[in-house]
């Protein structure tokens, strides 16, 4: 975290301790001048339409609120012992290039900062911490979890929030900030604090409407709906997600509680931090089982399909039997009645040299040669379990 220094005045009017580094691109003058710094002059005009609020802070009160970038670096150069807080949403190169020349902001992080799609870090560039978080929030109407990514710049007189994504909602993190000057006066540490609480508190939400999701979907698999297997699929897509934006944040939260002696960490920040960090570590620990949970889900799922298609085969394979069966009865009786009828057909054919058509004994002989291979056939067939 960034190290806190005495904020009182000295009797001169300026602030002790950390002076703001000249600007890489600008050239140190030869001698300390008199009044104010001079503005660096920006590459370019920026386009101030993606400052969603900029606030110039003293003793944890708002003193101004410019409506440009260099309107807010003008002011804070005539309150050496106040605080500025600017928050973007997606800002322009020009933006971050005027912020870094102000703030003499490292070009990775900058780069980092602009460009997005960032895990969740920790980095410090001499004395301006950089830190990516990832928010989350829960969609009702689609039952689906939207993730966000939020760059801070921490820096001794200075806190820079860069967000995309409509997660976290730093418009009430600063109002309630604003609301306790004696904790927004410990310095930009202190709305680091908040923002980080409010990432976090952000999850709980996100929690409760994955486990009602949970819920749904043990109930859909138990009865038997063929949409869920997808359902489990994205729901443990968006699992991973969520482990990928909480677990590094127990790192970096304890990362930033190991620093507490060497910064001189507030005793009520570092309560707070804790307090964050515990809500982290519970949030992972439950998004951990809940993968868990949906892994053993789809393995229940696919036992239960399988059970499923099993009982449509054995159906299938007992109405292919009977079919059989039926064929076979239909085939032996076919069978039966052929053999008269080819007799029949044989001697009705009345052709001149048939010697049994003048036989005495020929009709009888007919009639019982029909019967005795109807009734072999019937037996043959009996034994065979076809009749």
């Amino acid at each position: 975290m960034p190290e806190r220094r005495d904020r009182r005045p000295s009797p001169s009017g300026k602030r002790p301790g950390w002076r703001r580094p000249t600007p890489p691109s600008a050239t140190p003058p030869a001698a300390p001048p008199a009044g104010p710094r001079p503005a660096p002059a920006p590459a370019a005009a920026p386009d101030h339409r993606s400052v969603i609020d900029s606030a110039v802070y003293r003793d944890g009160r708002r003193i101004a609120s410019p409506a440009t970038l260099a309107e807010t670096f003008r002011r804070l150069r005539e309150q050496p012992d106040g605080m500025a807080w600017i928050g973007l949403h997606r800002p322009t190169g020009p933006e971050l290039r005027s912020l870094a020349a102000e703030f003499n902001l490292h070009e990775l992080a900058v780069e980092d900062a602009l460009e997005a799609h960032q895990r969740p870090k920790l980095e410090r560039y001499g004395e301006t911490l950089f830190v990516v978080l990832r928010a989350a929030r829960y969609l009702d109407a689609p039952e689906e979890v939207e993730f966000g990514e939020l760059h801070v710049f921490v820096g001794p007189d200075f806190l820079i929030t860069v967000r995309h994504g409509a997660a976290p909602d730093l418009s009430a993190v600063r109002r309630r900030m604003e609301e306790s000057p004696e904790l927004l006066s410990l310095g930009p540490e202190a709305a680091l604090y908040a923002i980080l609480d409010a990432v976090v508190d952000g999850y709980a939400p996100v929690v409760e409407g994955v486990q009602n999701d949970m819920d749904e979907i043990e109930t859909e698999v138990f009865r038997g709906d063929p949409e869920v297997s997808r359902r489990i699929y994205e729901l443990s897509r968006e699992m991973v997600e969520f482990q990928r934006a909480t677990r590094p944040l127990v790192g970096m939260l304890h990362a930033l509680m190991a620093g507490f002696a060497k910064y001189g960490t507030d005793e009520e920040l570092q309560r707070y931090l804790r307090d964050v960090a515990d809500h982290v570590t519970h949030t992972s620990e439950r998004v951990d089982g809940f993968r868990q949970a949906l892994t053993e889900i789809l393995t229940v799922n696919a036992t239960l399909v399988s059970q499923q298609q099993n009982a449509e085969m054995r159906a299938l394979a007992e109405a292919g039997f009977e079919q059989n069966e039926e064929i076979k009865k239909i085939s032996s009786w076919a069978a039966i009645l052929f053999a008269p009828t080819l007799v029949g057909t044989i001697y009705g054919m009345n052709f001149a040299s048939m010697p049994e058509l003048r036989w005495h004994y020929g009709y009888p002989f007919a009639i019982l040669l029909m019967a005795v291979v109807c009734v072999s056939l019937y037996i043959i067939f009996k034994k065979r379990d076809w009749l």
